[in-house]
C-alpha cells in the first residue's frame, strides 16, 4: 500500500522539491501552502494549511485522512527566515519566526499523532537547519528557532518511540532556493552600529543560497529516511563544509570555534 504523505511548505524550494519527487516515487503525496490557488505547475495534491492558524491544521489533516483513512509520514517544513543584528531586529518579528519556525511545526505534529497513534505506525520528519546546530552571526534568531526545533524532535522522539511512531530531523545547508526572497531582512540602518558587517554578511549570505545544492538532493534524502527501517534521529544534507562545522563545534574549544566563525563572516 502506497504511504500517505503530508508536506508542508510545498509551494516552493525545498517543499515543493520533496512533495514532488515522492509524488514521482508514486506516493500519494499531499503537499500545502497557505493560498493553493495561487500555485500553479505541481504534480502533487496542494491542500490549504496555514502554520500558524490550528483550525486550519486540523482541517488539512482531516480531510487527508477521511480521503486516505491514514497518515503515514510527515514533513514538517514550512518554515521562514531572519536576518538582522539583534540590536536593530523587531522583536515582534522574532516573535513570528519562532511562531512559524517552532510552535507552527509542533502544532501540525499534535495535529498527526493521534492518527499515527490510531495506526501504531508513522514517521515524523522535521526540517531543521545546519544553523540549528550553532549561533550564526547575523542569523542569531533563525539558528535558535531551528536549534529548538532540534531539540524538541530529540524529546518527542522519546515520548512516541514505543507508540510505533518514529520522529527524526534532517537539517539542510544552503540550498539554491526562493528562501533569501521569502525571509524578513532587518533594514540596514544608516546609523547603526553594524551597518558595515551586516551588509558584508548579506551579500555573503545571498551568494551562498545562490551557490547551494539543488533541492532535490534533499528530495532524495528524506525519500530515504522513509524507506529506512530503522531511521536514524539526525540527518544532515550540505556540502562537506557545513556538515564538518558540526563536528569541529563538538572537538574545539567554545571560543576557538567563534573565532573561526568571526574569520569566515569577516567580523
Amino acid at each position: 500500500m502506497s504511504k500517505v504523505i503530508l508536506v508542508t511548505g510545498a509551494s516552493s524550494g525545498i517543499g515543493k522539491s520533496i512533495a514532488t519527487f515522492l509524488s514521482e516515487k508514486e506516493y500519494k503525496v499531499y503537499g500545502t501552502s497557505r493560498a493553493p490557488k495561487n500555485i500553479s505547475d505541481f504534480s502533487f495534491q496542494l491542500i490549504a494549511l496555514d502554520v500558524l492558524n490550528t483550525k486550519s491544521i486540523q482541517k488539512a489533516v482531516d480531510v487527508i485522512i477521511q480521503k486516505e483513512g491514514r497518515l503515514d509520514v510527515l514533513v514538517n517544513n514550512a518554515g521562514m527566515g531572519i536576518t538582522g543584528p539583534l540590536e536593530d531586529t523587531p522583536t515582534n518579528e522574532m516573535r513570528a519566526v519562532f511562531n512559524t519556525n517552532f510552535f507552527g511545526a509542533i502544532d501540525v505534529m499534535k495535529a498527526v499523532l493521534p492518527q499515527m497513534r490510531k495506526q501504531k505506525s508513522g514517521i515524523i520528519i522535521n526540517v531543521t537547519s545546519i544553523a540549528g546546530y550553532m549561533g550564526l552571526p547575523f542569523r542569531g534568531v533563525y539558528s535558535a528557532s531551528k536549534g529548538a526545533l532540534e531539540l524538541i524532535t530529540e524529546a518527542v522522539s522519546m515520548e512516541v518511540k514505543n507508540l510505533g511512531i518514529d520522529v527524526v530531523n534532517i537539517a539542510p545547508g544552503d540550498f539554491a532556493t526562493n528562501i533569501a526572497a521569502g525571509r524578513y531582512h532587518t533594514p540596514v540602518l544608516e546609523h547603526s552600529a553594524y551597518k558595515k558587517k551586516y551588509q558584508e554578511n548579506l551579500d555573503l549570505m545571498d551568494a551562498h543560497v545562490n551557490e547551494g545544492m539543488p533541492p532535490i538532493e534533499m528530495a532524495k534524502a528524506v525519500c530515504k529516511i522513509i524507506n529506512a527501517s530503522k531511521p536514524k534521529l539526525h540527518y544532515k544534507v550540505g556540502d562537506f563544509m557545513q556538515k564538518f562545522s558540526i563536528v569541529l563545534k563538538r572537538i574545539l574549544p567554545d571560543r576557538i570555534y567563534e573565532k573561526l566563525l568571526m574569520n569566515h563572516y569577516k567580523l
